[in-house]
This record gives structure tokens, C-alpha cells and sequence, in this order.
């Protein structure tokens, strides 16, 4: 009897849970309160915490090789299927007129990637530190968190440093649900209330042959000039041109709906399950969650100050708070924008402009990693 009870006792949680495992537990308890009490980055943040909590479920295994979460991860991340999919739906979600309409947004949606690479710098900078040991592709995986775009950041670290994935991705996601927190002071530090008020004037329209071949050059300059991008872009491209097109309707709608739906779980739990604790508890996870911070920060501040630089080249006629919007966090940059520039003037509707920068930033991002992947192979 004596031995049966024993079985039972070793077959519980309670005789099994570490300090690590409980201490991961409370942060997917975090993640989930961030979500649900304060909708930051919900979409993603209520699978990636519960994922969290089910990877540190000390005898379950559903994040072992053999288990559920682990399918996930080895179907969908280790592939890098899921990103992807995810781009696939957000070209399918995103109206690129706004750049095609004032295509010399492109640039401040280039300066905001500044951030990636000044980051992989200081993530190399950081091995002087005892306790730090980034290699050339770990700090490549880790700048990519300043685009603000979360599956670019797992589709590099995926090829780049999948021991690093849990730590970069949860940084990625976290500082894109802070966006309404860490930008607006960076934008009113580095502009002054003139700036600021600066009324833009109205879009010119856009038809729709130059929405059908947009995406279709976008593609075509990728291939040629930075083929390591294309899967990327390729995705982007297609889900735009399924919106734009007109004659797929239903694939169009499955892209921005049911296929974009059901690949955010399960990516939210893949990445969710790379949280237990012998991964995650770690100095180098502070130092990632730091640089992330730094590489956003830096993003945002470069944007700007293009902004800055476009509006004296303009004689005015720029708001140089789009520039905040060259991160790739889409929509929530351009509103961030918006709301900062209303403040300044409440007839100030920057909204339509700031999405320029804000879908450069996609691209931007996307082809910031493929360069880190041709800079980092071999």
C-alpha cells in the first residue's frame, strides 16, 4: 500500500514542480493578465501565455518531442511555416495605398530599421559582459526585435538561433503590444509642438491596376536584388494581391480570416512552449529583453528624425511623427500617430499618412532579415 501511495504522490504536480517551473507559470499568468485585463497584443499574448503554462507542467510533456505543443513546433516553427501564413494574412489584410500614393514613405519605413542593426552591434557589444556569449547569428536574431514584427523576428530566429526563439519572440510581442507606451514620448522628445500640428495634405486616389501591380514589383525587385527575402515578401505579395485582385474573393477572406485565425494559435502555443524554464531562466534572456527595448526605442527615434530631416527637405509639408510609424507594428504604430498628432491639433488626422511609413515598415522589416540571413550564412 505503502508503495502504491508513493506512485500516486510521484505521479502529481506537487512533488514534481521546480522553483523555475512555478516562476514560468507566473509569467504565463502575466502574459495572460496583459492580454486579458490590459488588451495588450491579446491575439497573440492569451496562446503564447497559455502555451507557457502548459510547457511548465512539470510530467505532462506537451512540450517534449512527444507531445502536443511539440508537434506544433516541429509542423509549424521549426519549418517556418507559421510566419509564413502570418505574413500571408497580413498582406491580405493591409491596403498598401497609402505608399503607393506618397511613395517617398518608403524611407522613413527604411530609417525605422536602423534600430535592427545598431541593436546587432550592442548585442555583440554585450559579450564583454561575464555571462553574455552572443554569437554573430544570436545578435542578428535578437536586432530583428527592433522591426516591431513579431513573425519576422521568429522566422529569423527559427533559422538564426532557435535557442534564443522563446526570449526574442515574447520580447518582440511584448515591446509591439507597448507601442501606445514606449513611443509617444520618444516622438514628443524628439519633435516640437509645431512639428507636431503640421496638417498633412489629403492622399492623392490610387487605382487598381496600381494596387494589382504593386505587389507584383515588390516581388520582382525582392528576387533580384535579395533573394534570401523572398519567402517573406513572396507571402506578403501574394496575400496583397489576393485582396487587391478582385476575381478570389473567398481565398482572399480565408487569408484574412480562418487561415490567419487558426495559425495565430498555434503559433501563440509553439511559441509559448519555448518558455520553460531551462530555456528562459537565464542572464541572457534579461540581455535580450534589454536589447529589445534599446533596438524599439531606436526604431522609433530614427523613424522620427527622417521624419524630422523630410519635413525641412519639404518646406513643411511632412509631419515628422509618421516617421514613428516606419516600425512594422501594423496598425497600432499609425494610431499611435494619429492619436499624438491629434493632440497637438484636434483637426490633425494623420492616420491615412502614417500608414505609408507603417506598411514600409513590413517590408522594411522583411528585408532587414533577409539581409541578417545573407550577412550570417556559412
Amino acid at each position: 500500500m505503502d508503495g502504491g501511495f508513493r506512485e500516486i504522490w510521484a505521479a502529481t504536480g506537487i512533488a514534481n514542480f521546480a522553483f523555475g517551473e512555478i516562476c514560468m507559470i507566473a509569467v504565463g499568468c502575466a502574459l495572460l493578465y496583459l492580454a486579458i485585463s490590459r488588451r495588450f497584443e491579446p491575439l497573440l499574448l492569451v496562446p503564447i501565455g497559455f502555451g507557457a503554462i502548459l510547457a511548465n507542467m512539470p510530467i505532462a510533456g506537451m512540450a517534449g518531442p512527444d507531445g502536443l505543443l511539440g508537434y506544433i513546433v516541429a509542423i509549424g516553427i521549426d519549418t517556418g511555416v507559421f510566419p509564413l501564413l502570418i505574413f500571408m494574412g497580413v498582406g491580405a489584410l493591409t491596403d498598401f495605398g497609402a505608399l503607393i500614393a506618397n511613395p517617398k514613405t518608403i524611407l522613413l519605413g527604411a530609417a525605422a530599421q536602423f534600430g535592427i542593426f545598431v541593436t546587432l552591434i550592442g548585442a555583440l557589444a554585450l559579450n564583454a559582459v561575464p555571462g553574455f556569449d552572443f554569437s554573430l547569428r544570436d545578435a542578428a536574431a535578437i536586432g530583428i526585435i527592433g522591426g516591431a514584427d513579431g513573425p519576422t523576428a521568429i522566422f529569423l530566429a527559427t533559422r538564426l538561433s532557435p535557442d534564443l526563439l522563446g526570449a526574442i519572440a515574447v520580447a518582440a510581442y511584448s515591446y509591439m503590444a507597448l507601442v501606445p507606451i514606449i513611443q509617444p514620448p520618444i516622438m514628443r522628445a524628439l519633435t516640437t509642438r509645431e512639428e507636431r500640428a503640421i496638417t498633412m495634405e489629403q492622399l492623392r486616389p490610387v487605382g487598381r491596376l496600381e494596387k494589382i501591380m504593386f505587389p507584383l514589383v515588390v516581388l520582382f525587385m525582392t528576387a533580384l536584388f535579395l533573394q534570401s527575402a523572398v519567402p517573406l515578401i513572396g507571402m506578403l505579395t501574394l496575400g496583397n494581391l489576393l485582396r487587391e485582385c478582385g476575381v478570389v474573393e473567398r481565398l482572399s477572406k480565408a487569408a484574412q480570416n480562418e487561415i490567419i485565425n487558426v495559425v495565430t494559435i498555434f503559433l501563440g502555443l509553439a511559441v509559448g512552449s519555448k518558455l520553460r524554464a531551462e530555456e528562459f531562466l537565464n542572464v541572457e534572456t534579461l540581455g535580450i529583453l534589454a536589447l529589445g527595448a534599446f533596438a524599439f526605442s531606436i526604431g522609433t527615434a530614427a523613424g522620427v528624425l527622417m521624419g524630422k530631416l523630410m519635413c525641412r527637405l519639404t518646406g513643411g509639408r511632412i509631419n515628422p511623427l509618421i516617421g514613428a510609424a516606419g516600425v512594422s507594428a501594423v496598425p497600432m504604430a499609425a494610431r499611435v500617430v494619429n492619436k499624438v498628432g491629434l493632440e497637438a491639433n484636434s483637426s490633425n488626422h494623420l492616420l491615412m499618412h502614417a500608414m505609408g511609413p507603417n506598411v514600409a515598415g513590413v517590408i522594411g522589416s522583411a528585408v532587414a532579415a533577409g539581409v541578417l540571413l545573407a550577412l550570417t550564412s556559412g
